[in-house]
Formats: C-alpha cells, sequence, structure tokens
C-alpha cells in the first residue's frame, strides 16, 4: 500500500568523507520515515567513493558523481535539480557529518504543514562529542555587520529551547524545505561555493514572504568538532562570503559598516581572545582585498 506522507528526498554531499556519511545514511535508515528517497552527491572525492557508496547502498541512495568539487552550493544544486526532476514534496539538505535522530523526519514534514509560507525548517541540532550541548537551533544575521549567529550555540540543554520559533535563516547542516518554496526562490546562489549559502538562500526567501522555524521535536547531532581548527581555506571562504552576503543583499552602506565593524571590531576582540590564531589575518585580508577586485552577481544564475 503506497505510503500516503508527503514524499522528502534528502540530498547529502560526499567528499571525501565516506566514513561520515556512512554514519549518516545508517541514522537515515533509522529515521522511520517511509516515503523517503536518498540522493549522495559525490563531489569529485579523490578515491571512488561513489562506486563504493553505490555497492555498499544499492537500493537504498541514489549517487550522483561530480567530475569536479562543485562546493556546498554546487553540489546541493545538483542534487536538487535530480530531487525536483523525480517528483518530491520536500528537500532536506543534509550534511553527511551529521546523524538524525528516529522520528526527526516526521517531526519536521508534520511541522511543516502547519506554515503557510514556509521557507525552511531547522531541527535542534547538538554537538556529535558534547551531545546535550546545542549546536545550533537555526540562526540570526545582521545585515549591518555581517554577522550571523546559531542561536543556542554552545548552551547546554536544559530545556530552554522547547517552543517552536521563528528563524532568520535555517541552519544548512540539516534544513527541510519546500518544494514550492525552491520552484519560488530558486535554488543555492553558486557563487559562495561554501558557506552562507544557506543564509543567502533564507534572506531571499524572507525577501519573497516566506519565513524559516526551528522544530524543537526535530533532533540531529553533527560532528563540529572536526572543524574546530579552521584551515586557511575556511577562514578566507568564509569572510569572502559574509561580505558578498552583505554585498548582494544590503547594498553599498550595508557594506561600510559590515567592513567597519569586521575590521575594527570583530577581529581585533577574536584575535585578543585568541592570540595564538594570529595566523588566520593573512586568510581574513586575503577575502576583503578579494572584494576590492571583483565584482558580485546581485541575483544568482540558475
Amino acid at each position: 500500500m503506497p505510503d500516503s506522507r508527503p514524499r522528502v528526498t534528502t540530498v547529502i554531499l560526499n567528499w571525501n568523507g565516506i566514513g561520515d556519511t556512512r554514519a549518516c545514511l545508517d541514522s537515515l535508515r533509522k529515521a522511520g520515515y517511509r516515503n523517503h528517497r536518498i540522493i549522495v552527491v559525490d563531489n569529485a572525492s579523490e578515491a571512488d567513493e561513489a562506486t563504493q557508496l553505490e555497492r555498499e547502498y544499492a537500493g537504498f541512495t541514489e549517487v550522483i558523481r561530480s567530475e569536479r568539487n562543485l562546493g556546498f552550493a554546487g553540489g546541493a544544486n545538483s542534487g536538487m535539480r535530480q530531487a525536483l526532476a523525480q517528483g518530491t514534496d520536500y528537500v532536506l539538505l543534509l550534511n553527511n557529518d551529521v546523524t538524525i535522530g528516529p522520528g526527526c523526519l516526521d517531526a519536521m514534514v508534520i511541522a511543516a504543514a502547519g506554515y503557510k509560507r514556509l521557507a525552511a525548517l531547522s531541527p535542534r541540532a547538538y554537538f556529535h562529542d558534547r551531545p546535550d550541548v546545542i549546536y545550533s537551533t537555526g540562526g540570526s544575521v545582521n545585515l549591518w555587520t555581517g554577522v550571523a549567529r546559531q542561536i543556542g550555540r554552545d548552551e547546554k540543554d536544559r530545556g530552554q529551547f522547547e517552543r517552536p520559533a521563528k528563524r532568520d535563516y535555517a541552519d544548512g547542516l540539516c534544513m527541510l524545505i519546500p518544494v514550492v518554496a525552491l520552484e519560488k526562490v530558486g535554488l543555492l546562489d553558486e557563487e559562495y561555493f561554501a558557506y552562507w549559502e544557506e543564509t543567502d538562500w533564507c534572506v531571499r526567501a524572507h525577501e519573497k514572504g516566506l519565513r524559516c522555524y526551528y522544530v524543537p521535536e526535530a533532533k540531529v547531532w553533527h560532528k563540529a568538532e572536526r572543524s574546530r581548527q579552521a584551515s586557511d581555506a575556511f577562514n578566507y571562504h568564509y569572510r569572502r562570503n559574509s561580505l558578498m552576503f552583505v554585498r548582494k543583499r544590503g547594498g553599498s552602506l550595508r557594506l561600510a559598516t559590515a567592513l567597519a565593524a569586521q575590521t575594527f571590531y570583530y577581529a581585533p576582540l577574536y584575535f585578543v581572545k585568541h592570540p595564538r590564531r594570529i595566523g588566520r589575518a593573512v586568510a581574513e585580508l586575503r577575502a576583503i582585498l578579494w572584494h576590492a577586485s571583483n565584482r558580485v552577481r546581485r541575483r544568482p544564475l540558475l
């Protein structure tokens, strides 16, 4: 008998991370949501991880092979285009280093039905190595400073996030998007490559009258501890993209205030708190200088 629940297609990116991807897929097997399709986009992994995933998860997962690393935005878009072509009601963007709890998909789909102008939903995300400490419940963003904040980050869960709530953006580690929202807003902006693309998408959705919400009943665990020692590539792309976000969504006045805030307040404050990480200043400077010589698209080309 066909499942009458809405169809969900989960899109996962794999890039040299087959161990995490296996754990993610195994958690989805236990999720308990039957009307569900899974697409893994292999973002040109160095080893032939796509073949291993096809063999180990045959009949459970469809694998798309990319000939080059498309970044998070490009890889996710590849999977979402396939999901839209095959027909689905919701797309779940899920990081491969996330494991989801039983009933998570049910909770998110049930919650989604209660919102008329829904952009995306965020679950309650915990740190994998600190399973009772909040990683994110969605976030807030300030276009005047170019700063995004994950609400609840590093707080021990004492029941302070038990109610659904509106958010500026849904965290890209796990966000459920109705197809009707994708059709209205479009896909992710691939100019970002990685970081800030989901924030940009949610703000674009907000401009069209759609809203993001947090679902407390849905729980996931994120292996965020692996990125605590951020690389130069991360520092560069994160800072470049935070300013790109302001340029795309906020205009020249907000860009000026964001540059001032990040250069004269947030950066000095960070290095006062973390003096041994002064080396990241080079990557941060490269990110700022990129904007002196490059134009950005105000709207994504999809």
